[in-house]
């Protein structure tokens, strides 16, 4: 099918899987995500361990948080849409109940899932140090130097590495690195969220300034110090690598070996068994594939920290000219606007930017020319003002007016338009009037047709339906037109048709005769003659 190209069974698989996993996360964006995150840390706190309603409300009181109030009705819906959402499972241990009571509280048991609970320690970690400045292990860094360089040595000694010393040397390494990299990303991610501020006062600014020439500096010196030395060492073990995962491997295959008789269950394996793992790191210290490493990123984002240091240096200095942001300012400004009353307000604006009655409007910008709301007055674009309203304060213009359009040609030619269209719409009606009657016979032009299907339309809208002791009648169905002097008639003939040919096509009115003549003749209210009976 042309809908569905390019779709296959195992793209729409994992297209649904990854929206299952996605749909974990929509607990953190309800409208109860407090309730929802305190049942969350409930069963965070516990490993392995199923609890029920009751069970789960007594440690919620014990928190005195958000789900302290809940009830359990309200609970077992939260839980029921935490199962839904694949945050939590349905326990399948065995009930042991002394009584029904008992057996209808503790029936409903939940536990946490592995994706779950993945879920809440990340969202945990974020609520904790959102918005804190975290210090980058630069220290990782030299013990992945010095642990690449002792695997390098223990791959390349004769008879290749010992493979549980091999094993624990890049596990420690893997390790060391995933917790070094990710404090660069968040410092980094910090770095952003204080360069895309411009209202920096003078106290911010010098921690700022100390933060990036000091602690930034040194973090990029040391990088780019290890770098090369990890590189060469990654170069030196790789050939060595499939060998020594083999051997590994074969020492010690981990929960894979019990995985393999299970395909339907997937394995993740722990970091640096796979050769991706080392392709990973290896892509982090050199450019490989045409793009640029980590560490290249790196001394780019510290270039434009420090070129944003510098646009805010540049901008306390232009302070003494009045250019520097006054952000704080405006914004206690705006709130004494909003508080105050319109003749208060009138005062306020006059006090704070002078501004009072204008003298001169209606000179409007450049609309071609837009301007951010963000660029200052002082800098921004001018509006140009008229040499007559800004010498004399006055707009008319000075000098010999120009001469006034002729329009007599274009006139003359919508009259003789109009003229060919009256003269056409009469000749229509002439022919009208002399196929009266015959229809049938006459073959119309496309003018003719044309008037005709316009009269019968407003005939029939001014007709009215009614019925008498045999069938169904149209009175007053009717239309003139006082200009042309015509007028169409038209009435019910059940059993007679009406075809009216003309050169675009031929209408057959079923159970319907029309009739048209001059709209000077007397109108009778009698039914008119049948069709070939009447002539205009």
């Amino acid at each position: 099918m042309e809908g569905n190209e390019g779709k296959t069974p195992h793209g729409e698989e994992a297209g649904a899987e990854a929206w299952q996993r996605l749909s974990a996360y929509a607990y953190l964006s309800a409208p109860e995500r407090l309730e929802y995150v305190a049942v969350m840390r409930v069963f965070c706190a516990t490993l392995l361990a199923d609890l029920s309603v009751p069970e789960l409300l007594a440690r919620l009181a014990e928190q005195d948080g958000p789900g302290a109030a809940l009830d359990p009705d309200t609970l077992t819906r939260r839980l029921e849409e935490l199962v839904r959402w694949g945050n939590l499972l349905r326990s399948t241990h065995t009930v042991k109940a002394t009584s029904i009571a008992e057996y209808q509280r503790s029936r409903s048991r939940y536990q946490l899932s592995k994706l779950g609970e993945r879920v809440q320690r990340d969202a945990d970690e974020v609520l904790a140090g959102a918005d804190a400045a975290r210090e980058v292990s630069s220290e990782l860094l030299a013990l992945v130097d010095r642990g690449l360089g002792e695997i390098a040595t223990m791959a390349a000694a004769p008879g290749g590495a010992d493979p549980q010393q091999a094993l624990e040397r890049i596990s420690t390494l893997f390790v060391q690195f995933a917790g070094f990299a990710e404090s660069v990303r968040d410092f980094y991610a910090y770095l952003g969220q204080v360069l895309a501020r411009y209202d920096l006062d003078s106290a911010e600014y010098q921690g700022f300034k100390e933060l990036l020439l000091d602690y930034v500096e040194a973090i990029t010196e040391d990088v780019s110090f290890r770098a090369p030395r990890i590189a060469a060492h990654l170069d030196a073990v790789r050939p060595h690598l499939p060998a020594l995962l083999a051997r590994i491997d074969a020492h010690a295959a981990g929960i894979g070996a019990v995985a393999d008789g299970w395909p339907e269950t997937r394995v993740q394996r722990s970091r640096g068994r796979d050769l991706a793992d080392w392709e990973g790191l290896r892509e982090w210290f050199t450019v490989t594939g045409g793009h640029s490493s980590q560490v290249d990123q790196l001394r780019d984002a510290t270039l434009r920290a420090l070129q944003s240091l510098l646009a805010n240096a540049k901008r306390m200095l232009r302070s003494a000219s009045g250019e520097m942001s006054r952000r704080k300012d405006l914004l206690r400004l705006a709130a004494w606007f909003d508080a105050a009353e319109p003749e208060e307000a009138h005062d306020l604006a006059v006090a704070a930017f002078g501004l009072y009655g204008a003298r001169h409007l209606g000179v409007a910008p450049d609309p071609d020319r837009s301007v951010p709301a963000y660029v200052s007055w002082w800098t921004g674009p001018v509006v140009d003002v008229p040499v007559a309203l800004r010498e004399r304060g006055s707009r008319a213009q000075r000098g010999r007016a120009a001469a006034a359009e002729d329009h007599s040609e274009h006139k003359r030619r919508l009259v003789e338009q109009a003229r060919q269209q009256a003269e056409a719409r009469q000749a229509a009606a002439d022919e009208l009037r002399s196929a009266s009657g015959r229809f049938d016979q006459v073959r119309l032009s496309a003018p003719a047709m044309r008037l005709l299907l316009e009269l019968l339309t407003t005939a029939l809208g001014n007709a009215q339906l009614h019925k008498d002791a045999r069938d169904f009648l149209l009175d007053g169905a009717q239309a003139d037109d006082a200009d042309l002097g015509i007028r169409l008639t038209a009435w019910r003939t059940p059993g007679r048709p009406t075809v009216l040919r003309s050169v675009d096509g031929d209408l057959t009115a079923d159970d319907l005769t029309v009739a048209v003549e001059s709209a000077s003749m007397p109108v009778t209210g009698e039914p008119m003659p049948e069709a070939g009976e009447v002539s205009a």
